[in-house]
């Protein structure tokens, strides 16, 4: 697999005590996925999901407050 140069990026992005949310953008198939997945890696838990998936969009929809979002998230994350 290639090394990315932005997989040190978001490592940076990662170990910073005032990252913001992260959001990443680019043209199809350039590997955004893989890289994201790479990251998570590095995490003990990590939820990946495609919010151009019905089913991982869901939550994101019909949430009422933080805490049931978070809760259909784990849930989602249990199912997988």
């Amino acid at each position: 697999m290639l090394d990315r140069n932005i997989l040190n990026e978001l490592k940076q992005w990662k170990s910073s005590n005032q990252r913001k949310p992260l959001i990443l953008r680019g043209a199809r198939q350039v590997g955004k996925t893989t890289v994201v997945e790479m990251l998570g890696q590095t995490y003990v838990q990590f939820i990946s999901l495609n919010l151009e998936l019905q089913e991982d969009a869901a939550p994101f929809k019909a949430f009422k407050n933080i805490r049931q979002l978070v809760e259909q998230l784990f849930f989602l994350r249990d199912r997988i």
